[in-house]
């Protein structure tokens, strides 16, 4: 079954876009969470950014940058916050590969966060060297 991406993308369903390229396509959010919110997408229906090839996680990233600018610019940010969530315990509520650029104002009672745990910087170094890539 086609997610809703691959049904927006297959103009199945409507789709206010914003950019596409041969990788990735980006339109407007229609759960803004403020005027300027837009989800990219990778064409192919990865579900995950580690699923993804490095060409379409570059793409993406690429896009997301040239979206920020511009949705910084012409919704007179005060800065962007760029999401990109992965699995239902990353908080991904699509399953497949996508990213949001998200205005940002002061006040906009968006929020994100998470507690703090501060380890031990030899925790850190350890953890470190378990990342091999």
């Amino acid at each position: 079954m086609p997610t809703i991406f691959e049904r927006l993308h297959a103009g199945e369903l409507p789709c206010a876009l914003v950019y596409a390229d041969e990788h990735v396509f980006a339109f407007m959010d229609a759960g803004e969470v403020n005027d300027g919110h837009v989800i990219v997408a990778s064409i192919r229906p990865y579900e995950t950014l580690m699923d993804a090839d490095e060409e379409t996680a570059v793409a993406m990233m690429r896009a997301a940058r040239r979206i920020a600018i511009a949705v910084e610019r012409e919704f007179a940010a005060d800065g962007v916050t760029i999401l990109q969530a992965n699995r239902v315990a990353g908080w991904q509520t699509v399953p497949h590969l996508h990213l949001h650029v998200l205005p940002r104002h002061r006040d906009d009672a968006v929020t994100l966060g998470w507690p703090r745990r501060d380890p031990p910087f030899e925790a850190l170094q350890a953890m470190a060297a378990r990342i091999s890539v």
